[in-house]
């Protein structure tokens, strides 16, 4: 019996929060029993460096709505009969999967990434009139699920407060220290005049932006390394358009060693979410990512984001929405090399400090032991 599933319809099976850092730090604390159910018609494996099983419960099914419903039903099944200790679910649409799972008899945990209630008052495809009841009702099911389930696990402090002290943690989604320090890198003075964005690329986080920006920049040899995928697909032709494209080198989703080699060799990260009631608080895993990687990162002038920049003094504040500003913000880390490179090494001490997984996965662990009972080895 597989002591601890994790459960996701909407993540990929490489999910860096899920895979990379939840579930192997799990199976490092606990050894065996740790598996992470997916749904992406891939097939099952075993990931050889964290010892985590990946089982595939089928394709995913088209459309939004068949996900939530063919999709959810076919992933409660498949968790339902390996009968767990404690489920770990990532979806706030899997809710119901995890109140049928616990009426059950097994221990549900709640996994929050998201603001949902503040996302939902960002959806342009939502009536205007309609959003707010919408956001408020998806808060109060959120809430009132968070009392039914063992545990929940916030993101962020500003997620956290939505659900009830005594069961909630916060695990925030600091890097691994070791993990994206490239094993060569390129000492910064003799690196190209390059920035890098990893992550999703949609328009809410700043690609258009970041495209424009780049194409304003007086250095001719500027380029903006992109590592990841594009959400709509068709997002790349609207990017493409745009005179700035040229100087973008796209390489697609990267594995985490690709990463650590692409930030190892250059300038600056870029992280320019636009101001949605969800990113105002948001604490983007590839901001710290940047910093752990020692590099000075340029990023949108949010209060919190304020705090943490400024607090460690490893970056530069920006209009998002402004590409001329960050065309600025770029120009002056070009030509103040000495005061870039140290804002990265600041970041990185930032990181050493207080910005890393290690004491994030103590948290997670004391929530399995002291929370939900502990575990013994299956």
């Amino acid at each position: 019996m597989r002591q601890l599933i994790h459960f996701t319809t909407v993540h990929p099976r490489g999910d860096t929060r899920i895979r990379v850092k939840e579930t192997a730090s799990l199976v490092e604390a606990m050894g065996a029993g740790v598996a992470l159910y997916v749904q992406d018609g891939r097939g099952a494996e075993c990931d050889e460096v964290s010892g985590v099983e990946i089982v595939d419960t089928g394709p995913p099914p088209r459309g939004r709505v068949r996900r939530m419903v063919l999709g959810a039903w076919r992933m409660y099944r498949a968790v339902r009969s390996a009968r767990p200790q404690v489920a770990h679910f990532h979806d706030p649409e899997l809710i119901p999967v995890g109140l049928a799972l616990k009426l059950s008899g097994i221990k549900v945990v709640y996994d929050v990434h998201e603001d949902v209630p503040r996302q939902i008052l960002g959806k342009h495809w939502i009536s205007p009139w309609l959003r707010r009841p919408v956001a408020w009702a998806a808060e109060a099911f959120e809430w009132l699920a968070g009392h039914a389930f063992d545990g929940v696990v916030a993101a962020t402090p500003t997620i956290a407060r939505r659900f009830p002290d005594h069961k909630t943690v916060t695990v925030q989604n600091f890097p691994i220290l070791a993990e994206l320090v490239a094993p060569d890198p390129v000492p910064y003075e003799q690196r190209q005049p390059h920035f890098a964005y990893v992550g999703g690329i949609t328009g809410i986080r700043g690609s258009r932006e970041m495209v424009e920006a780049i194409g304003q920049v007086t250095e001719p040899d500027c380029r903006l390394q992109v590592a990841g995928g594009f959400s709509p697909a068709a997002h790349r032709e609207e990017l493409a358009a745009l005179s700035g494209w040229e100087r973008v080198a796209f390489h697609g989703w990267a594995s985490r060693p690709e990463v650590a080699a692409l930030l190892g060799n250059v300038r600056a990260g870029l992280v320019l979410f636009h101001p949605a009631p969800n990113h105002l608080d948001a604490q983007p895993n590839k901001m710290f990512e940047y910093m752990a990687a020692g590099l000075p990162i340029i990023a949108s002038e949010f209060p919190l984001w304020r705090e943490i920049v400024d607090g460690a003094g490893c970056g530069l504040l920006v209009d998002p929405q402004a590409p001329a500003a960050i065309a600025q913000a770029m120009e002056w880390l070009l030509s103040h090399p000495e005061e870039a490179e140290a804002m990265g090494r600041r970041g990185r001490e930032a990181v050493e400090r207080l910005y890393n997984w290690a004491p994030e996965a103590e948290k997670l662990l004391a929530l399995y032991k002291e929370r939900l009972g502990r575990m013994t080895d299956a």
